[in-house]
């Protein structure tokens, strides 16, 4: 794709230019529209490593992910070695109907020194990004080191927006299954300043090629529901 070979700069940013920005030119007509809960992947239920409608996208080094077992059922693994790649998929998810993302994630090995403040040590463990448009992205992260709560720019391209949430840091819920919800809407209003009305494009993602470290999450599910 356009950009792959600047994702090497860039880091989470360019890994999105490299993906998600393509996603987000082709979109899925209509798909989720009018719903009360879109389930955008359930891995337990999943054949291939890259579910059916999902893209792989590797920026460096060699992709390592797989369907396992787990103690809650089949889960998606990746590991990094110094790598960065992730899965991504086009959607077209109406936040007036489904503002309320919620996950499941575990991380078991956290890049050394990963905080994505610098470009020279941004590596995550765990990333789920959403596109709402070509230019502006937010990415929830499992960050090694800035503190869960922190919002603010992350690395990125030119032209582009990209706001991190750091949802949780450091080793405190290593190896643990953690479900998280979060209010886009709310999300995108404090970083952006105004409404969205939908997301375009969600990704996968783990990387820990500037931090030249290892890195392993696992993914259960990732859904969009109603308001309470």
């Amino acid at each position: 794709m356009p950009m792959r070979d600047g994702a090497k700069r860039w880091g989470m940013g360019a890994a999105l230019a490299a993906g998600v920005l393509g996603l987000a030119l082709c979109l899925v007509p209509g798909w989720g529209l009018g719903a009360q809960e879109v389930v955008v992947v359930d891995f337990s239920r999943e054949k291939d490593k890259v579910p059916q409608g999902w893209e792989l996208s590797e920026h460096e080094g060699k992709a390592d992910l797989g369907l396992v077992s787990d103690a809650v059922g089949q889960v998606l693994r990746l590991r990094s070695e110094s790598s960065s790649f992730g899965i991504q998929k086009a959607v077209e998810i109406d936040l007036r109907q489904t503002p309320i993302l919620a996950w499941q994630w575990k991380v078991a090995e956290l890049p050394k020194g990963g905080n994505f403040f610098q470009r020279s040590t941004d590596d995550q463990a765990a990333q789920l990004v959403l596109a709402f448009s070509w230019r502006r992205f937010i990415t929830y992260i499992w960050d090694s080191t800035a503190p869960a709560g922190t919002m603010a720019d992350a690395p990125s391209p030119p032209l582009r927006s990209v706001k991190a949430v750091v949802v949780r840091s450091g080793e405190a819920n290593k190896g643990t299954w953690i479900t998280e919800t979060r209010n886009v809407r709310e999300d995108y209003k404090r970083l952006f300043g105004d409404n969205a009305e939908k997301v375009v494009g969600i990704r996968i993602q783990i990387n820990s090629q500037y931090t030249k470290s290892q890195a392993e999450s696992f993914w259960r599910s990732v859904t969009f529901k109603a308001a309470p």
